[in-house]
């Protein structure tokens, strides 16, 4: 085997070439050279799980390609010593808070300095790839001359999340390499793609498993690998004209999803290629420009937040979870969507109903998803085998969490519990996926009141990442720990909130679509109060929303809360009690507000003339929404006004590039948005009265 060895880490063997010196020079990298004279560079990020691209990391990578200059070894591997992946990205901490274009630009440059560094040595090189590699981590293989996948590996430039484009040359290498109509799209989306799809676009050279690597390396480097080159077509592409009809079109497709003002970095991608496609040279430079120009926007800064805001979130969540089965209880739409998603993530789930139908129909429901989202046929064969029809009930003797989704009524849901207390073992943990009974209520009946908790999901349950964890006076601290560790293990974001009527989220969303009834009974119409709300940057109107969200659902929610919140709410309209009673719900029976086909509502276009958005109607429908974020602030029913933009983000879809209801008022002001609301409270009524709690808002 000459002297190369297989290192274990973790569950997977990385072949990382010879056993490096323990008293390497470098802290983030390894430098080794094999019996044929080749190079072997391991990045390895000290003190991180995964490698990352921060300026001290390219500032050594620097020094080790001098070095490697200077030693002129035969060929020069790059690989990654970490199982998690190649490279994940650029670091972006060093993003936070950038606000002069001119100071990001020199950073860029310099790093910019070291990825043409690593392209220009006169050696041949080789990027092996396993696992993740994303963003800068792409840049810094696309520099090498020949790149190896790992089956298995994930390739994408995630940027346009961040409200930026690919910084590290990305735009001008990936744009020259594969067909811009293929890379442009996925800078444009952000997706990303396994090795095999890299492999059929030209991305990498050839797919390999981890035993071959030594092999395919060695014909990397010395000739004998047939290399992914440019076709004809991607090189006419990217010449002037053609360029200029390719971005046209890919303007129309970028503005269907996202509008220039609110996000920029699609259409400064497109103009950048389109301006510059021709010349490498050219585009390198123009992309630091732009790149710096974006970085600075409150769009990049609030979507850096978000990607933050996320982080703090999955650290709330804790390790360490013991569910390894659920028991759901109640297979309509929201029971069965939790237990399919559960059972996706490689638990063992039980699901009950009174009848076959629903659990059918959920099951139906989970081989549609898990087709969508699991890649190999086989997993989604596991996934179904793990999701377990229970007309009997059986599957509660065994659970560690059982969660109950039964409707909305609190004597069904005592009468359930009534049932179920006696059959649980001792340290299982009983959820209510309820989104308007407050716990105390239904903790009544229970002779262990403090192992309830409140499991909150989002419709729909597969892409909202949204969890509230309710909790009430008498919970034991263990149970809230462990339903939050269980919200992180199925890879969603758990918010801990208070006991009371709509929870934080729902209690924010209902004056939004209760405000866009009132507006309704003044005659505007419907199409231009969804239009308002989509011009603030919300993925959907209220009216649309309402339809989504089910009219029944709609009217009980706000029912309950005005129980408790009275004036404070929008009143409910005597006709949209008519409706529901007629039977039109929405979405789901075909007809709400307007008539749905397919799944999507149909809308005719707002005519040429007549009304147009005003900023007094976007503020009607989401000013409401801050300061009810206010009040649960004040009253305690969640503590950190960062989770609250979070929970608004991946709950509701707010504007993310807004960061949040709260964060939206710091940057608009809080004194311009508490007087606009006490202007709103004197021509529509008490309830857009701004709540006390703006006082000691910060």
């Amino acid at each position: 085997m000459d002297s190369k060895i297989m290192t274990a880490l973790g569950d997977r063997l990385l072949t990382l070439g010879p056993p490096p010196a323990a008293d390497s020079p470098y802290r983030h990298f390894k430098l080794t050279r094999d019996a044929d004279g080749v190079a072997w560079l391991l990045f390895d990020r000290t003190d991180a799980s995964a490698n990352t691209l921060s300026s001290d990391v390219m500032e050594e990578f620097d020094a080790v390609l001098a070095a490697i200059e200077t030693e002129r070894p035969a060929g020069l591997v790059i690989r990654s010593a970490k199982p998690s992946g190649f490279i994940a990205g650029a670091d972006v901490n060093e993003f936070r808070g950038a606000s002069d274009p001119a100071m990001v630009e020199t950073r860029i440059r310099a790093a910019h300095a070291v990825v043409d560094h690593l392209e220009a040595l006169r050696l041949p090189t080789v990027a092996v790839i396993h696992g993740f590699c994303l963003g800068g981590g792409l840049e810094v293989a696309l520099a090498c001359q020949a790149r190896i996948a790992i089956e298995g590996a994930r390739f994408g430039f995630p940027e346009v999340m961040l409200g930026l484009h690919p910084g590290l040359g990305g735009t001008a290498r990936f744009t020259a390499l594969v067909n811009p109509t293929q890379s442009m799209a996925l800078m444009l989306t952000g997706r990303t793609i396994d090795a095999r799809r890299a492999r059929a676009l030209g991305l990498v050279d050839t797919v390999t498993q981890e035993r071959h690597v030594h092999g395919a390396v060695k014909d990397a480097l010395f000739g004998r690998l047939k290399r992914a080159r440019p076709g004809l077509l991607t090189r006419a592409a990217n010449l002037g004209p053609v360029r200029g009809l390719l971005a046209r079109r890919m303007r129309a497709e970028a503005a269907k999803a996202a509008s220039r003002e609110h996000y920029p970095a699609p259409y400064a991608l497109i103009d950048l290629w389109e301006t510059h496609g021709g010349s490498k040279a050219a585009m390198l430079k123009a992309e630091q420009a732009s790149f710096a120009k974006l970085m600075v926007t409150p769009t990049a800064q609030n979507l850096i937040r978000v990607f933050f805001l996320r982080e703090q979130m999955k650290k709330a969540a804790g390790a360490g979870s013991t569910v390894k089965h659920v028991h759901v209880i109640g297979a309509g739409a929201m029971g069965g969507d939790i237990a399919a998603w559960c059972a996706g993530q490689g638990l063992r789930v039980s699901l009950a109903d009174m009848k076959a139908e629903p659990i059918a129909g959920a099951v139906k429901r989970a081989a549609e998803l898990y087709g969508k989202i699991i890649r190999k046929p086989t997993e989604v064969r596991d996934a179904l085998d793990r999701l377990i029809p229970d007309m009997d009930g059986e599957g509660v003797r065994n659970a560690d969490l059982i969660i109950e989704a039964v409707p909305e009524k609190l004597e069904l849901k005592q009468k359930v519990y009534a049932g179920l207390e006696p059959r649980m073992k001792p340290g299982a943990i009983l959820a209510t996926n309820t989104s308007s009974i407050p716990l105390q209520d239904l903790r009544t009946t229970l002779a262990r009141p403090e192992r309830l908790v409140g499991l909150h999901f989002f419709n729909p349950v597969s892409r909202l990442q949204l969890v509230e964890v309710v909790s009430h006076d008498g919970n034991d601290p263990q149970v809230l720990k462990d339903a939050l560790a269980f919200v992180g293990a199925i890879d969603r974001l758990p918010l801990a909130v208070k006991s009371s009527p709509g929870f934080l989220v729902n209690r924010a969303l209902t004056p939004y679509m209760l405000e866009a009834m009132v507006m309704l009974d003044e005659n505007i119409d419907q199409r231009l109060i969804d239009a308002a709300a989509e011009q603030f940057g919300m993925p959907m109107g209220p009216i649309e929303l309402a339809d989504q969200v089910g009219l029944d659902i709609c009217l009980d929610v706000g029912d309950m809360l005005r129980t408790k919140f009275g004036d404070l709410l929008p009143p409910t309209p005597a006709w949209l009690r008519e409706k529901v009673a007629r039977g039109e719900l929405g979405r789901k029976t075909g007809k709400g507000f307007y008539t749905w086909k397919d799944g999507k509502a149909e809308k005719a276009p707002l005519p040429e003339t007549g009304p147009r958005v005003t900023d007094q109607m976007i503020d009607r429908l989401v000013l409401p929404m801050s300061n009810v974020c206010i009040a649960a602030l004040r009253e305690g029913i969640v503590d950190d006004a960062d989770a609250v933009d979070g929970a608004m983000i991946f709950g509701t879809g707010y504007a993310p590039f807004r960061g949040g209801p709260l964060n939206y008022v710091r940057t608009r002001g809080v004194d311009d948005v508490v007087s606009t609301l006490r202007a709103l409270a004197e021509r529509f009524g008490a309830r857009f009265a701004p709540d006390p709690g703006w006082d000691s808002f910060k």
